[in-house]
């Protein structure tokens, strides 16, 4: 068992982080007073609450349940009101018709017996808590822990609180056993509203019928679903979330995204919901801002309470009931919809009382303990991994950081925050950079093996070229800055293939490999840069006249057998399967023993394979010599310059290449290859093929 994988936190407390890396030996009070602040919090839970895993289910007693006799019970945190009341469809908006009582702890409570042998509130009706404030204002919130809410656009852009209670026959059944915890994660990330070429949002079962099996297709084993979460603003990507246990009803219903996840499973793929517990949305009639008449309910107070740049609330993290109502959320998304783990977004916030605004971290170990941290949203994350971990042990993190915070990824037994992976987040912003100011000659070796391998040791890391955020209005795809205006003009087989689109596919290529190769214990794409996709990403909006041209994915480029995006699909193809035969995201790091500048050359060995690049944009090299540790007779099994890839075909299928036994670049034999211009290929042994 290696040293992050411990779960008995008695182990080594906050020393584990410090054996792995001495350097944060100066602030082991920092990591102590986190380990301390986190299990102190367990111990509370575990003493007020019985434990982790019965705190976790504030669903099945907040919100609206229905019992096995068939009562309602309702109940709302809500301490400032001093009176409320469940009004709806059921009793004609009657706001006096069911009041509820309130205990010692500000929690509101009706119990609704059935009627005629059925739930009192019918099945997909509208309910709201009407309050009575101090000052004798009357105000009506949508519930919060409410599991579906819908809006009419052509009545009012406020949502509308649904009691969804489906009978047994109308209820979805998982059938599939969810897969095991994947060795190595190629994550697919997908956005159910914009997974079709046509001018409309997609559904659940769309994506189900149409983009599940290209996903299998394609080698993916992990999809991470974004915007999952109700939202109000379609454009906000889904990050400005107004109800937190319901799925978005802009897809479809509850039953059919579990149909969607359930068939996932079947197929073999695990399913991260992209979470939002960063941030909330700051709309009153319809979220949790001014719950019960306070700014203080859920988040901070005051300026606190709010982040400037993303005009949304914050959570007060250092909050018993807000503790309860963010572990139950996790918790309820892999209970209610069988999901297998998150991706957390806007880590870097919750870490830091500034949130990362107007902050360049430098990497100084100073950044990341002292003042600007904030120890409750650190805390929190602790405990959330802790809880999921201990309840779901196949279960899978991500953090979305930017700052790079040691032990983010580490257990908690360790002193870690107890993340699974964290995001390689200066990849793509490497490539952008370099796609933008610098000419394909003056691109450094040596800079990009170093950031393709500076990650943290004993901590996994996702890599990937470019995610959502490359992609979205403001910016383009790497193949739109790669062949600009020529997407329009030459991507069809039967146009010039010049050499604007021969670089274009190239490099996309060879990008996509070495990041694969290199980068990482994971890789992750966004749907459709796989094979290209044009353009960028932009929500229907009053500043685009509300169109959905820019909010689609064009399936039918890579369908389309004259143009030349079947070829970028085919390799992605191919390089999915390849790591899904040889495991070389969950082998170990690449000993890269070649980066020549001159030629533009990296040459690194990882899971036994021996991989060469070539980024020279005018030189082919012939009988080049490279180094290799393991001795024997080599062929090629990847090859971005394969005519089936939109390449020239110039190295030769079932060619062998033999070792010599001499020193070569430190490895202990050499052999002799061909590397045509922007070209790479990837060599294994023949007893492996």
């Amino acid at each position: 068992m290696g040293l992050n994988e411990s779960s008995d936190n008695s182990v080594m407390g906050e020393t584990g982080v410090i054996q792995l890396d001495p350097w944060l030996s100066p602030f082991k009070d920092a990591l102590r007073s986190r380990y301390s602040h986190a299990q102190k919090w367990i111990k509370t839970i575990n003493e007020t609450e019985g434990g982790l895993d019965k705190f976790s289910k504030g669903f099945t007693k907040y919100g609206l349940n229905v019992l096995d006799n068939g009562d309602i019970v309702y109940r709302e945190w809500a301490p400032n009101a001093k009176q409320a009341f469940l009004i709806g469809e059921f009793n004609g908006w009657n706001r006096e018709a069911t009041p509820m009582w309130r205990n010692d702890f500000g929690v509101w409570e009706v119990t609704l017996q059935p009627k005629d042998g059925h739930p009192a509130i019918p099945h997909n009706t509208k309910v709201k808590i009407c309050m009575v404030l101090p000052s004798g204002e009357r105000i009506e919130r949508i519930p919060v822990w409410i599991t579906r809410v819908t809006q009419d656009l052509s009545v009012s852009p406020v949502y509308d609180g649904v009691f969804w209670n489906p009978p047994q026959n109308e209820r979805y059944h998982f059938k599939n056993k969810k897969p095991a915890k994947p060795a190595s994660v190629r994550i697919y990330e997908a956005h159910v509203g914009i997974s079709s070429p046509e001018l409309r949002i997609t559904t659940y079962r769309e994506f189900t019928q149409n983009v599940l099996p290209r996903i299998k297709n394609l080698g993916y084993n992990v999809i991470q679903l974004m915007a999952i979460m109700e939202h109000a603003y379609y454009a906000s990507f889904g990050y400005q979330i107004n109800s937190f246990f319901a799925a978005s009803s802009r897809f479809g219903t509850p039953e059919e995204l579990k149909e969607l996840i359930d068939t996932a499973h079947g197929m073999g793929i695990t399913v991260l919901l992209d979470v939002v517990h960063s941030h909330a949305s700051k709309n009153i009639d319809d979220g949790l801002n001014m719950f019960d008449g306070t700014d203080h309910l859920y988040f901070h107070e005051g300026k606190k309470g709010r982040h400037e740049l993303w005009d949304s609330r914050l959570f007060n993290y250092g909050h018993h009931e807000v503790l309860r109502f963010l572990l139950s959320n996790l918790r309820y998304w892999m209970d209610e919809y069988q999901f297998d783990g998150f991706r957390f977004d806007g880590v870097t916030s919750m870490l830091y009382i500034h949130h990362g605004i107007g902050t360049g971290f430098s990497g100084g170990y100073h950044e990341y303990f002292g003042p600007g941290v904030d120890e409750d949203g650190v805390v929190y994350l602790m405990v959330a991994n802790e809880m999921l971990h201990q309840i779901y042990p196949e279960c899978i993190t991500i953090a979305e950081d930017v700052s790079g915070m040691p032990a983010l990824c580490l257990a908690l037994s360790l002193g870690g925050i107890g993340f699974d992976y964290r995001l390689a987040m200066a990849i793509p912003d490497m490539y952008i950079k370099w796609l933008k100011e610098k000419e394909d000659i003056e691109w450094d070796m040596g800079a990009l093996a170093f950031t393709l391998t500076n990650r943290r040791h004993g901590e996994k890391t996702i890599a990937y070229a470019e995610s959502h955020d490359q992609a979205l209005v403001g910016d383009k795809s790497l193949l739109m800055w790669l062949c600009d205006k020529e997407l329009y003009t030459h991507m069809s087989i039967l146009s010039e293939f010049t050499p604007v689109i021969e670089r274009g596919l190239s490099l996309h290529k060879m990008i996509r490999l070495i990041t694969h190769g290199l980068g990482g214990e994971g890789y992750l794409n966004f749907e459709g840069n796989e094979f290209g996709h044009p353009e960028w990403l932009d929500f229907p909006r009053a500043g685009n006249d509300n169109s959905y041209w820019y909010a689609r994915r064009q399936f039918n480029l890579p369908d389309d057998d004259m143009l030349r995006y079947k070829f970028l699909n085919n390799f992605d193809a191919a390089m999915q399967w390849k790591e899904e035969k040889y495991g070389w995201l969950h082998s170990e790091q690449a000993y890269v023993s070649l980066k020549n500048e001159k030629d533009k050359v990296i040459v690194f060995e990882r899971a036994g394979l021996l991989w060469i690049f070539n980024f020279h944009p005018t030189e082919s090299f012939a009988d080049y010599r490279v180094g290799v540790e393991q001795g024997g007779t080599y062929q090629i099994v990847l090859d971005t310059d394969e005519t089936a890839f939109g390449g020239f075909g110039r190295n030769v299928k079932g060619t062998r290449f033999f070792t010599t036994p001499f020193e070569w670049n430190g490895r202990k034999n050499f052999t002799q290859v061909y590397i045509p211009t922007r070209s790479a290929i990837v060599l294994a042994l023949e007893s492996t093929l």
